[in-house]
């Protein structure tokens, strides 16, 4: 694959180079629209990811932001440890930088809350990492809601079951609290409910550590309320043989053998679709459960989410398009995904305030 030529790409500014940074920086080198300037961590698999690719190196923020590669920068990326996203983003919004920030965009939502507020307050574009949200599969999705296959949203069934390999616990942290399957995993399903049905008002979980023992949770049951009325069901699991989870159904990522099973269920009124898979059904004539169901696939062009995401990043850094997925999107999907460990902890339905840039409403 062949680059462009440099002078008609966004140069963009890397922090962090661990697995998700290695992957922005190997796709930022050949896209067409973004090249990436320079990287920035303080590790040694820095270094050499930065000398691999033939790019500066640097191992502290404002070293690079003093430096020429930094100075030409237009843009950045975070992909540091979740709990250092908010003081590197809010460095980078500090110096007028368009920033892509990985998911989650906070360990805490009020630290989230205390970003997207400096990024409104200094007009600076802030994105979330929900790649999800490229994916044709769900941008079909959510075309197909706003020209009302479902009429009036019902119901969300959503399976995220899947077997980590033992090596995957290995290091310390992935076996503490924060760090299961819920955070991890489970907040990319909660985006993606939110961007095609709306704003979650109410959340009902319960949580389970009896697969594996560990501190954090391994399984967890979750009921969800929208604001309009609609009802989600969710079950995630990292000790579960199982087909049922948008990773194996969905392609995105070679690592991930491909399976032919969906693992969310929609339904409205009107209609119902499966993701990934895309099947549509609805009645041809008159409706009831008497009557027969008429089913439709629909089957898309594999895209490369990040890809995608990058493109967008210039698009948004250029003024050309909104967010796809904003701050605030990433704020309020992470309210409410550590709802659903507050309401496990505490046996109790958790209401949700809407939150805005600048507070609640």
């Amino acid at each position: 694959m062949n680059a462009a030529p440099a002078a008609a790409r966004l140069p963009v500014l890397l922090v962090g180079a661990g697995a998700i940074g290695s992957m922005h920086a190997r796709r930022a080198v050949v896209h067409a629209d973004v090249d990436l300037c320079a990287v920035v961590d303080p590790t040694e698999a820095g270094r050499r990811l930065a000398e691999s690719l033939d790019r500066p190196w640097f191992a502290e923020l404002e070293a690079a932001l003093d430096a020429a590669a930094g100075r030409d920068a237009r843009a950045a990326i975070v992909a540091t440890p979740n709990r250092t996203h908010v003081d590197i983003a809010s460095r980078l919004v500090e110096r007028g930088l368009p920033v892509l920030v990985e998911k989650p965009i906070a360990d805490r939502v009020e630290d989230a809350q205390r970003l997207v507020d400096l990024a409104a307050a200094r007009g600076v574009p802030l994105l979330v990492g929900h790649h999800r949200r490229h994916n044709p599969i769900v941008r079909q999705a959510r075309r197909w809601i706003d020209e009302g296959l479902l009429g009036r949203p019902v119901s969300a069934c959503v399976m995220a079951t899947w077997l980590k390999p033992d090596s995957y616990f290995e290091p310390e942290w992935r076996r503490a609290p924060g760090a299961g399957p819920v955070l991890v995993n489970l907040i990319h399903d909660v985006d993606v409910l939110r961007h095609l049905l709306g704003e979650i008002t109410q959340v009902q979980a319960m949580a389970s550590n009896e697969g594996r023992g560990f501190a954090n949770e391994d399984t967890a049951a979750i009921t969800l309320r929208f604001a309009n009325g609609a009802l989600g069901s969710l079950i995630v699991s990292d000790c579960a043989v199982s087909p049922w989870n948008w990773d194996l159904g969905a392609g995105e990522a070679a690592h991930y053998p491909q399976q032919a099973a969906d693992s969310s269920f929609i339904s409205g009124t009107a209609g119902a679709f499966t993701l990934p898979g895309l099947q549509r059904w609805r009645y041809a004539g008159r409706a009831g459960w008497h009557e027969p169901l008429s089913c439709e696939r629909t089957a898309l062009h594999a895209v490369d989410t990040y890809s995608e995401q990058l493109r967008h990043l210039r698009a948004v850094a250029e003024g050309r398009e909104a967010p796809r997925c904003s701050g605030l999107d990433g704020l309020r999907t992470l309210q409410a995904t550590r709802a659903v460990l507050d309401s496990a902890a505490s046996g109790q339905l958790v209401h949700l305030t809407p939150l805005h840039a600048g507070g609640t409403a």
